[in-house]
């Protein structure tokens, strides 16, 4: 029955092909292995890190006993298995520093990664010093990738600690970071002032506004950008709950929702990586998948925009 074993083989692929969107749609992917992801260069360095990161607020804030546990050991598996590296959390996230550091203890996993983590909600160079010592306890490390200043409280003191401990061989890049549209000017300007090696924005679909101020200033300066919100706080899913992906989704290498959404952050030339979070291996897969492939077009990208707003 050699015709009946290749139709069963046939069929048995095509079922390996097929993933379901977050919207519920049943799309088909690439049944061969995923592209390499791609990397982009951190301006003041030149080092090359992973377009796709990931973040850890709410997802990363759980009980060390639970199942959410157990299900982020194969989120950071798959991330770093994946050829992933960027992790940002922060330790104004509840315990998310001390179950990355728990992840990190378990699985060994830690030199695979660059960690950015934050100076946050604090004030003044002794907080500040303070603060980043209980971090790399927390972290079960001596160091970090990068140090970023949350939501820029207190940030030309806290940008100054943040040099001294790069001086100190404790970091190897600095930042400033906000999430919010009315900040962006602030953002722009301290970043003009000050000219970190990072600076963190929110942008997405609906959320566009660091095209007019901050990404200009980034290009301009030579300072590595980080999307975070990329969904939206999961806006954008609702909004297109039941539609289908554009015609054109399979030129993009695009097969749900999720990657047409990171696509679309990437797809602007100052945004250097973006960082979704998430505790489902699953959706961590299909994240990833975003970073393989071709960006949007500016036509795609309108398209895009006038389909979710």
């Amino acid at each position: 029955m050699p015709s009946r074993r290749r139709f069963l083989g046939a069929c048995s692929a095509l079922a390996g092909s097929m993933l379901f969107d977050r919207s519920g749609l049943l799309t088909i992917a690439d049944a061969a292995a995923p592209a390499a992801m791609l990397k982009r260069p951190i301006p003041s360095s030149g080092e090359m890190i992973p377009v796709i990161g990931m973040g850890t607020s709410s997802s990363f804030e759980v009980s060390p006993r639970s199942a959410e546990y157990q299900a982020l050991k194969e989120v950071l598996k798959r991330f770093v298995d994946g050829g992933a590296t960027l992790i940002d959390t922060a330790p104004t996230y509840s315990n998310a520093e001390d179950i990355l550091g728990s992840l990190f203890r378990e699985s060994g996993l830690r030199l695979r990664t660059f960690i950015a983590t934050k100076l946050s909600g604090v004030s003044g160079r002794e907080q500040g010093l303070e603060q980043f010592r209980s971090t790399l306890k927390r972290l079960n490390t001596d160091k970090v990738e990068l140090l970023q200043v949350h939501n820029l409280r207190d940030w030309k003191t806290q940008l100054e600690v943040a040099r001294q401990l790069k001086s100190e061989g404790a970091v190897k890049y600095v930042g400033l970071t906000h999430f919010v549209e009315r900040a962006h000017e602030e953002l722009a300007q301290a970043v003009q002032e000050s000219k970190p090696d990072f600076l963190q924005i929110n942008y997405s679909v609906t959320q566009r506004g660091a095209e007019k101020r901050v990404f200009p200033v980034a290009k301009q300066l030579g300072v590595a950008v980080l999307a975070n919100r990329n969904f939206d706080d999961g806006a954008l899913f609702d909004r297109v709950k039941g539609k289908q992906l554009p015609g054109w989704a399979a030129e993009a290498g695009v097969t749900s929702w999720a990657q047409m959404f990171l696509k679309f952050a990437l797809s602007h030339d100052a945004v250097t990586a973006v960082i979704p979070a998430t505790g489902k291996p699953d959706r961590q897969s299909d994240n990833l998948m975003a970073g393989a492939g071709s960006m949007l077009t500016a036509k795609q990208k309108a398209e895009l925009v006038a389909l979710v707003g």
